[in-house]
């Protein structure tokens, strides 16, 4: 077995996150982990801190079990609404169960006119479509890209799902790209036959024109593709990784870095929540027998991430939520917490 390199003390890396908070060129920061383990506490936190000192910060929930609202004490939606107490700061909460057939609807018509206008040919675009896997749940996906792009701000984090959920909506670009790039062709084969059947106008029975559909598949194609170049550059891309320390959550959290590797998205920053530091001579024979349990697999965590940013958040006695809680918590992100004595 190889020796691990060894790192100089100007090498170690912090245990912080502010790396990530003065990396100006960051456009989108992914937050995730097993359920459980503190992942929206996580992003909201961080949120904040890069609103200090960012000029707009998005953030955005992608968890079916939506937590911004309820970690906020404010109601969001899928629209984009400023947080309280913030001017530069904004969230919202995402469907994640989009369709297919939302891209194909324009306008007012709805997707079911819109298909019902193209009859058989509607349906063989419909069922191309759906033969690539994950492209449905791929269409929120592209409900954020539409809306971000619309916007204008400088960092976007997104509060995901748990693990397995994560890696999907990470997929969705290249599964976007590959759905379009069908359905486009497929359009463009047999547009002839469908103008034909269109007639000197052009258009579908609910007015809408087969030339701008294809228009607007393709435009989208393309902003997929340039946001899939951006996912994989590092100057633009992160995933800071959130987890407790324990065994299942560190397994976890080990695939879900080799997977990130596989997609190429940059990785180097692990949060491990939920730690306990008991004093010396607390008396609690629990609090002292889980701390050493959470102490051997923070050992585990140093070695195997020895590279990483590791930053270590205490468990505290009462729950976070709201701005002014989460801002104090937040704080830890980028100044370490200091155990008492």
């Amino acid at each position: 077995m190889a020796n691990a390199a060894v790192l100089n003390d100007e090498d170690v890396m912090e245990p912080t996150l502010q790396s990530i908070i003065d990396q100006k060129t960051l456009r989108w920061i992914f937050v995730g982990g097993k359920g459980g383990v503190g992942k929206t506490t996580t992003s909201c936190s961080l949120a904040i801190q890069l609103a200090k000192h960012r000029k707009n910060v998005l953030l955005i929930s992608t968890d079916p079990a939506h937590n911004l609202s309820d970690a906020f004490n404010q109601k969001f939606g899928k629209d984009a609404r400023k947080v309280d107490g913030f001017d530069n700061l904004s969230a919202m909460e995402i469907d994640p169960n989009g369709s297919i057939q939302d891209l194909l609807a324009q306008g007012g018509e709805s997707a079911e006119e819109s298909m019902a206008a193209l009859g058989g040919m509607g349906n063989m675009m419909q069922d191309l479509a759906f033969s690539i896997p994950g492209v449905d749940e791929a269409m929120s996906f592209a409900e954020v890209l539409k809306q971000v792009k619309s916007l204008s701000y400088e960092v976007i984090i997104f509060d995901t799902a748990p693990t397995g959920h994560t890696l999907r909506f990470l997929q969705f670009p290249t599964v976007m790209e590959k759905a379009l790039s069908k359905i486009s062709q497929l359009s463009r084969q047999f547009g002839p036959m469908l103008n034909g059947f269109l007639g000197a106008s052009g258009r579908l029975p609910n007015g809408q024109n087969m030339d701008e559909l294809i228009e607007k598949m393709e435009t989208l194609r393309s902003t997929i593709s340039e946001v899939n170049e951006q996912f994989k550059n590092p100057d633009m891309t992160t995933f800071v990784c959130v987890c407790i320390s324990e065994f299942l959550s560190l397994y976890e959290t080990e695939r879900m870095i080799q997977e990130l590797n596989s997609y190429e998205i940059d990785t180097h920053a692990i949060v491990v929540n939920q730690l306990l530091f008991p004093k010396q001579d607390n008396p609690c024979e629990q609090c002292n027998s889980r701390r050493k349990m959470q102490k051997k697999y923070l050992d585990q965590i140093g070695e195997l991430y020895e590279d990483f940013n590791v930053v270590k958040m205490p468990l505290l006695t009462e729950e976070v939520r709201g701005s002014e809680k989460l801002e104090k918590f937040s704080e830890m992100l980028v100044k370490p917490y200091q155990p008492p004595v």
